[in-house]
């Protein structure tokens, strides 16, 4: 028999064995998985971090010719970024996967929360517990039996004082020997985390409508020029991912004149430009009425849906060319690009229908012109002092003819022959306004007319960015109120005693941390007190017959329960206040 007993302590346990999940358990709990508020964060943080490379390399939306020129001067890795879409970041696939998972994660986080939340509202407060004196405040008030108040009164009372505090009550057992209520509040909290979530959804959305419908682009405007919104109207265009042209609204905006003011008095920021302001005519379509306006920094024009923005200024140089047939090849301005202090600026003029060799000038153009004894000219100062075009020319084959892009800034000096400069017999061109320079071996002359100003706009069109302001006020506003609000509940038994006195317990728990718990329950003790009559100073200590002021200065916990045992009019009962935050006897009842 003893044999057969140790046999079957030897044998092994057979193994468990777990139920497989299947298809359907799989994607139930991907989907678990996916719509978890960790998985959220996580999703939101690799957002953050898949955005990183849209800042370390050019991006083909932005300038298409900068990534091919980079593509260029990378070959042995230039591709390879190409091929993973490092110059398209924010169109990636991986990119946009990393965006849907986060959009569809929140959604799935936020819809079970607001159903629940929305049942938890309708639903009653919890019931009364057994023992109050298990929660993290607890306190007690006797009311004397000369008061005439009742268990059934006081619980009415209590409901309330506490309704006016902003609580749901709900009374339970009314008529009966120890009626109770529960009551809570707090329900903003749940309902400023579900906006939150709710508004980075709609932000998410937002961003996403103005990635797809939106533009940008930036346009020079010379003091008299029109700029009209058509694409062939922008200097540089970025359109977003499923932009259309019938988007574009024609409206229209000249430039007139341009001011500008510097600082003339301070030592420090001595010729500094304090104040700039663009004059302007807009027309919102081309049968509309003209409209004056003024363009400042700061303070964009709303022109067809779109914002114009004035970003930069600088002067342009007004030159007419000859070639060496003695045609007019060009005239008019050329906009002088900034390098230095006082609008030291660079100029690059390149005139393609000169005859019968193309010509090009490239220099400088000083508004205030000063010569070192060296010889060498700087500015002295940002107004039209004393303006200079300083000039090299040159001829050839510039490229333009085979629809390469090019730099209007920049000239590649490579395929040409100088026909001016400082280190040649013929030295550099410096022209005044008003003077003209003919160029050797007959190949044309340039002349220096004037000056205009220029200004640089930067056009935006973002359907989605009026919306995703709001929806991230709504977010600041929804955090807020789930840092501040507190959810809490509150119950309240009485009963009355042999001595017909009626007794009072309450009790208060906090969902989550809750700092301010025990000011709460300060704050109710108060309002009952007050409403009772039960007076909070007076003095300690055995008095032969229970009053108001003595039996709330004094234990008798046991007699509503608090310890099994009733109180005898002997034995006044003791008032006191409770804490045991963080006990386990608390965290059973949470």
């Amino acid at each position: 028999m003893s044999e057969r007993v140790n046999e079957k302590k030897k044998s092994p346990k057979p193994e468990a064995v777990l139920p497989t999940l299947g298809p359907l358990g799989m994607l139930r709990w991907a989907w678990t998985q996916l719509t978890s508020m960790r998985t959220a964060l996580f999703l939101l943080l690799l957002l953050a971090v898949a955005a990183v490379p849209g800042s370390l390399f050019p991006q083909r939306p932005a300038n298409p010719a900068i990534v091919t020129q980079y593509i260029k001067d990378h070959p042995d890795y230039g591709a390879i970024l190409d091929s993973v879409q490092l110059y398209d970041v924010y169109s990636s696939a991986w990119f946009s996967a990393i965006y849907i998972l986060l959009f569809v994660s929140l959604i799935g986080c936020v819809i079970p929360r607001a159903i629940a939340h929305y049942k938890a509202m309708r639903s009653q407060p919890p019931r009364t517990p057994a023992r109050l004196s298990r929660l993290p405040e607890y306190g007690t008030l006797v009311i004397p039996a000369d008061a005439g108040i009742p268990a059934s009164a006081a619980i009415t009372d209590a409901a309330e004082l506490l309704k006016k505090r902003g609580y749901r009550v709900d009374v339970r057992d009314r008529d009966g020997a120890r009626p109770s209520l529960g009551a809570e509040r707090g329900f903003l909290k749940e309902v400023g985390n579900l906006v939150f979530h709710t508004a980075l959804i709609g932000v998410l959305v937002s961003v996403a409508a103005g990635g797809l419908f939106g533009y940008s682009g930036q346009r020079i405007l010379v003091e008299g020029d029109t700029f009209v919104n058509t694409l062939v109207g922008y200097d540089q265009f970025t359109p977003g991912t499923n932009f259309q042209s019938s988007q574009l609204q024609p409206y229209s905006v000249q430039l007139d004149k341009f001011d500008i003011t510097f600082d003339r008095e301070s030592k420090g920021k001595f010729g500094q430009p304090i104040d700039f302001s663009a004059a302007v005519t807009t027309k919102e379509n081309p049968d509309a009425p003209a409209k004056k306006e003024v363009l400042k920094v700061n303070d964009p024009l709303s022109l067809g849906g779109t914002s114009v923005y004035l970003t930069g200024n600088g002067y342009a140089p007004v030159v007419t060319i000859r070639d060496g047939a003695g045609n007019v090849a060009m005239q008019g301005p050329v906009v002088a690009k900034l390098q230095g202090e006082n609008y030291y600026s660079s100029v690059v003029i390149k005139v393609p229908d000169a005859k019968p060799e193309q010509l090009a000038f490239a220099g400088f153009f000083l508004p205030t012109a000063f010569v070192t004894d060296q010889g060498v000219s700087f500015s002295g100062d940002p107004e039209l002092i004393n303006p200079q075009l300083t000039l090299n020319s040159y001829f050839g084959d510039l490229g333009l003819d085979a629809g390469s892009p090019q730099n209007v800034f920049e000239l590649d000096v490579k395929k040409l022959t100088p026909l001016n400069a400082r280190n040649l017999d013929t030295k550099g061109i410096v022209l005044a306004p008003g003077s003209s320079y003919t160029l050797p071996n007959g190949k044309g002359s340039i002349s220096f007319d004037g000056v205009k100003r220029y200004i640089g706009v930067d056009i935006h069109h973002n359907p989605g960015q009026l919306y995703a302001l709001i929806f991230a006020l709504l977010a600041v506003a929804g955090l807020v109120t789930s840092l501040y609000v507190n959810r809490r509940r509150v119950w309240v038994r009485t009963g009355t005693h042999e001595d017909g006195r009626t007794m009072v317990e309450y009790g208060l728990l906090a969902r989550g941390e809750d700092h301010r718990l025990a000011g709460e329950a300060a704050a109710i003790r108060k309002l009952l007190s007050d409403d009772w009559l039960l007076g909070d100073d007076a003095p300690t200590g055995s008095q032969p017959a229970p009053s108001a002021t003595a039996d709330n200065d004094r234990a008798d916990t046991a007699a509503i329960g608090a310890s099994g045992a009733d109180a005898s009019p002997e034995q006044p009962a003791e008032d006191f206040i409770q804490s045991t935050a963080g006990s386990s006897e608390s965290k059973k009842d949470q």
